[in-house]
């Protein structure tokens, strides 16, 4: 017997306006952006305007949407029923670009041509750890600021780490107060030739360990950089302290998806504790790709005897009709007047000059007699056909089996957080009906313990 867990309701979820933002966050590979994708399908249907924000480079919801491209600019999806009002916009972040925009609106166009032809702005824009989280909570920070949509759903980046996404600010905060970013700006903070003459004496030790461990070219680009972004590291900061009370307003709801796996419910548990943690509201967790049973009466044990049932009773047949053929064989060849020829029956061979018509043995694609092809035999074919099925449902059950526990412990260690199932799917999600399929499947909201 499973243990029960609230229902998790996504309709009115995503009916209610005053929900803003939905974040789907969890584990890589649990099918977060699927889940954001059924999301926004549905919530468009029923009358929202909505925007799926995906950082998935998978670049899987374009295709599951119908968009030839997904970019930076959001795109409406075509196909959407809007008989009730609502529309859907999908996009994917674009890291580099959406940092070159935040440069370009928060600095003059003299700065910003200087921050965007560095060499180590450019190498940070481009893959500098947690830049992609950072840059994930600037994007959403623009959209809900433009507020063209009443719902803004959000795939977390598929990092390594489930938490990522929350730590992204207070990381980039830690590294612009850090000792290291506050000695190189030091020499821009005092200017002109002071700071040179500062740098030259004051740091002359520190600066040639620097260039012997980082090179001089790329010190200078460091410290350039550093002098250009001087004016707007506060506006880094003030931007994703605002994100992040976002993120714990009332109008946000997190959606922890899960896989009923050990390790991705495992993060699972770790996050709904840090979202607890951090006064983060939790709607619930969707586990994604349970596998389940139409004839669940039958267990695995059950259905294994009964296969070794039906393979012993085909093995006895095959063994039946092999003393049949051998007692044949050998009151056919009485009848003739001849002796029997060794070994006649089961597995005897054939005289080459016997008469292959009067034996019956054609072939049975052409009604030719020109070959030595006997007619198949099926004894016990029916039994061992259905002894197979039988295995393979017994190892679907076993999944079952072993998918419940690991869900069970999961609700023993967090019974009241509300959860709902989706059914694993033969294939890859590609277009709008698989999506809506999804959504429906999330709507019908089933206990984990149904």
């Amino acid at each position: 017997m499973s243990l029960e867990s609230p229902v998790l309701e996504i309709d009115p979820l995503i009916d209610d306006r005053r929900t803003r933002i939905i974040v789907c966050c969890g584990s890589g590979g649990v099918g977060k952006t699927t889940t954001a994708a059924a999301l926004g399908v549905r919530a468009a249907e029923r009358g929202r305007t909505a925007v799926v924000l995906t950082i998935d480079p998978a670049r899987r919801l374009a295709q599951s949407m119908g968009l030839t491209e997904l970019d930076n600019t959001p795109r409406e999806v075509a196909g959407i029923d809007r008989s009730g009002g609502g529309s859907l916009h999908a996009m994917m972040l674009d890291m580099k670009r959406t940092f070159d925009e935040v440069v370009v609106q928060h600095s003059d166009a003299e700065r910003a041509r200087a921050i965007l032809e560095n060499p180590f702005y450019q190498s940070l824009s481009a893959g500098f750890a947690g830049t992609q989280e950072y840059m994930a909570m600037e994007k959403l920070g623009q959209l809900r600021a433009q507020d063209a949509w009443d719902l803004i759903i959000v795939d977390t980046p598929p990092s390594r780490s489930a938490l990522d996404f929350l730590d992204a600010p207070k990381r980039l905060g830690s590294f612009l107060d850090g000792r290291f970013i506050k000695l190189l700006m030091a020499p821009a903070k005092v200017g002109g030739r002071a700071g040179v003459k500062f740098l030259n004496i004051g740091m002359s030790m520190m600066t040639g360990t620097l260039s012997k461990v980082m090179g001089a070219g790329l010190l200078r680009d460091v410290q350039t950089f550093v002098a250009a972004m001087d004016t707007m590291f506060g506006g880094f900061r003030t931007r994703a302290d605002a994100t992040y009370r976002l993120l714990q307003a009332p109008g946000t709801a997190f959606l922890v998806v899960a896989a009923p796996e050990r390790d991705a419910l495992r993060e699972a548990a770790y996050f709904v504790e840090r979202l607890a943690d951090e006064d983060m509201p939790l709607a619930g967790l969707v586990l994604n790709r349970v596998h389940g049973s139409g004839a669940a009466q039958l267990t695995a044990e059950r259905a294994l005897a009964a296969a070794e049932a039906l393979e012993d009773q085909a093995a006895e047949s095959a063994e039946e009709a092999a003393d049949a053929a051998s007692e044949a064989a050998q009151e056919a060849a009485e009848d003739a007047g001849q002796e029997p020829k060794k070994g006649a029956g089961r597995g005897a061979k054939k005289d080459p000059a016997e008469n292959l018509t009067d034996g019956g043995i054609v072939d049975h694609g052409t009604g030719h007699a020109d070959s030595r092809q006997a007619p198949p035999d099926d004894t016990g074919g029916t039994e061992r056909l259905a002894a197979g099925l039988l295995r393979l449902h017994a190892e679907r059950m076993q999944v079952v089996a072993r998918e419940r526990r690991t869900r069970d412990r999961f609700v023993s260690v967090h019974p009241e957080v509300p959860m709902v199932d989706v059914t694993a799917l033969p294939g890859d999600v590609h277009d709008l009906e698989g999506l809506r399929a999804i959504g429906q499947e999330l709507a019908d909201g089933q206990p984990a313990a149904a």
